[in-house]
């Protein structure tokens, strides 16, 4: 594959999981039915608003050509952080956020390659 195809390709998936990652991020701040069963983990409010809005924070500066590895740390990091605490609490259902996250860090890596290589 040719090196703008690659591009083109990371490019989509960049903006893909921004999108998603943004709207699922949203959705877990703001959404009633996401505070209700939050609130069942017995931690409190205030960790679901910071994973949340941490989300949100980091999504925006990885779509951001200039912040996108620095986005894109921040957003592993978070990442990284709820898979944590879904593990901690028995939720082995974290597959979507391992692919979110290996996801980031291809795009991340991607875009290094490019500013090395031109």
């Amino acid at each position: 594959m040719n090196s703008g195809r690659i591009r083109s390709a990371l490019l989509v998936l960049q903006w893909v999981l921004g999108v998603v990652i943004l709207a699922e991020a949203a959705a877990f701040a703001f959404s009633p039915r996401a505070a209700h069963a939050f609130a069942k983990t017995g931690m409190p409010n205030i960790v679901r608003l910071v994973l949340a809005w941490g989300e949100i924070a980091a999504v925006i500066l990885f779509l951001i050509p200039r912040t996108l590895i620095a986005g894109g740390w921040f957003l592993v990091a978070v990442l990284g952080l709820a898979i944590v605490l879904h593990l901690l609490h028995g939720w082995w259902d974290v597959g979507s956020l391992v692919i979110y996250a290996a996801g980031t860090w291809a795009v991340m890596a991607g875009r290094r390659d490019a500013a090395l290589h031109g």
